[in-house]
């Protein structure tokens, strides 16, 4: 699973070939989830003050996620995206 990005021990992964709709996974510590790209649907437990710094890198970012989805699904190397500073 290509990490795509990395901050404040957040981890950011994206898969080759996943499912609908499009979506990335995001690790901290033990804690582990899928977020929507478009809808922000979160599947998995996440600490709160974490999850509040995925949305906010995740808004600033949308557009990059949702070409790194293409480029994943096209089976096309993915981009790095800046971490939330």
């Amino acid at each position: 699973m290509p990490e795509i990005s990395r901050f404040y021990g957040l981890f950011i992964f994206m898969n080759y070939n996943d499912h609908n709709p499009p979506h990335f996974h995001a690790w901290y510590g033990d804690f582990k989830i899928t977020v929507t790209i478009n809808e922000g649907v979160v599947n998995g437990q996440m600490p709160q003050r974490a999850l509040k710094m995925i949305f906010d890198w995740m808004a600033i970012h949308r557009d990059e996620l949702l070409q790194d989805w293409e480029n994943a699904k096209n089976k096309i190397p993915l981009n790095k995206i800046e971490p939330l500073n």
